[in-house]
């Protein structure tokens, strides 16, 4: 299983509309690399569910429902988009400021990739930001 990082502004697309949700489509990406990052995803993989712009931090966890097909928002047809569910809240949240001020966490993609809107996460990466949220 692979893991990555979604990112998404709160007052757009909030964790507690995802939980609401259940289920959405994670589309409107429109980098290369962050689409092919979308295109790698496969069913059953997780991701963390990350606030940009306001709160900055990981909130969350999501798993790969539907693996990438065509985002009908994209009139040229180049884009992709996937379905995601969500699995559970993190028990503290990980603000980017933490994952930053931690040298374990230098090469991660979204400190590295700052703007990004999906990136990998190793697995080295993943349990050490869970141990964080946990901690």
């Amino acid at each position: 299983m692979a893991h990555w990082l979604l990112k998404s502004e709160p007052f757009k697309y909030s964790w507690d509309q995802m939980v609401k949700d259940g289920r959405t489509h994670w589309d409107g990406v429109r980098n290369h690399q962050a689409a092919a990052n979308l295109k790698a995803m496969k069913i059953g993989d997780h991701a963390f569910f990350y606030h940009s712009n306001e709160g900055k931090e990981i909130v969350g966890i999501v798993e790969i429902v539907r693996e990438a097909y065509p985002d009908p928002s994209d009139e040229a047809g180049r884009f992709v988009m996937v379905d995601v569910s969500p699995v559970r809240p993190i028990a503290r949240a990980v603000t980017l400021a933490e994952m930053k001020a931690t040298a374990a966490l230098a090469e991660l993609a979204l400190i590295r990739q700052s703007r990004l809107s999906v990136v990998p996460v190793s697995d080295d990466h993943w349990s050490l930001i869970l141990e964080m949220a946990e901690g």
